[in-house]
């Protein structure tokens, strides 16, 4: 052997071998077979479950269309053409989105976007007496409820634009599509802050197991929920006992162990916590 040769990596062969012994002996031909490829890959070890997941949804998210997974216009959060910026701000708020329709006569009329960032600007006393809702209302994009996801998903990549209003086969408002709302299609659902608070459940198991409660949360609920006992001597809910264990309101990323449990802090204001992530700790 050539002494400026270097033995092939023991690691590496492991690796190629590993791979080739994957690659199907015979081309696949259909997307059953590709799927059967792919799961095998995954019982063997190459390819990570998350991403077995995720490309199995990749190759379904052409049989959808927008219709399948859009807002519907009743559930559609907009400002109206003639609110003002405290109005706007209200429905900004309670709602928790950053984009919304610019409607007149009740939603049967969209004649644009309002993106949340714009409004910053009137924030300044000098500057609110100069807001004009119409100058700030971003053209709008019309679509079909019978766009394929994977088209429709190109087309806001390539047009830069996060929503689009659909529309039915007569040209009425069904609703609206969100590039977040293609993209769960494909990454599988992606929570927010709001999402969690706007369930009516006080305790959410997310989808990697992780928990998330609310600071409303009664103790005894708590205790009933995790088959433990914290003490609610001085205060009846989660985000009370933590409070009173801190000392002070905690901030976001605060944590504190009580217990066996950790709880780390994920929404808050200067008030009050809102949101709480549980991790019960090994004993």
């Amino acid at each position: 052997m050539n002494v400026s040769e270097k033995p092939p990596s023991t690691f590496g062969q492991s690796l190629k071998n590993k791979l080739f012994s994957w690659l199907p002996q015979q081309r696949a031909e259909t997307r059953e077979d590709v799927l059967e490829n792919l799961r095998q890959a995954e019982e063997d070890g190459i390819v990570a479950r998350d991403a077995y997941d995720m490309m199995q949804r990749v190759m379904f998210v052409s049989d959808l269309q927008v219709r399948d997974i859009m807002v519907p216009r009743s559930s559609m959060a907009y400002v109206e053409r003639e609110h003002s910026l405290d109005q706007c701000l209200d429905v900004m708020v309670d709602s928790g989105h950053s984009r919304f329709p610019v409607v007149d006569n009740e939603k049967d009329q969209i004649i644009g976007i309002l993106l949340a960032k714009d409004l910053l600007h009137f924030f300044d006393e000098d500057n609110k007496q100069r807001f004009n809702l119409r100058d700030l209302t971003r053209p709008v994009v019309f679509i079909p409820e019978s766009k394929r996801l994977n088209v429709l998903l190109s087309e806001f990549r390539e047009n830069r634009n996060h929503m689009a209003i659909v529309v039915d086969e007569f040209g009425a408002i069904a609703g609206l599509v969100t590039i977040e709302d293609v993209l769960e299609q494909i990454v599988g659902n992606i929570e927010d802050e709001h999402d969690i608070e706007d369930d009516e459940n006080l305790i959410r198991t997310m989808e990697d197991g992780e928990v998330i409660v609310k600071a409303v949360l009664p103790i005894d609920e708590f205790n009933e929920h995790f088959e433990c006992y914290l003490n609610e001597t001085n205060s009846d809910t989660i985000g009370g006992l933590i409070s009173q264990t801190l000392g002070h309101v905690p901030v976001r990323g605060e944590s504190v162990d009580i217990d066996q449990f950790n709880f780390e802090i994920i929404h808050a204001d200067s008030r009050r916590i809102h949101l709480i992530r549980v991790h019960k700790q090994a004993s």
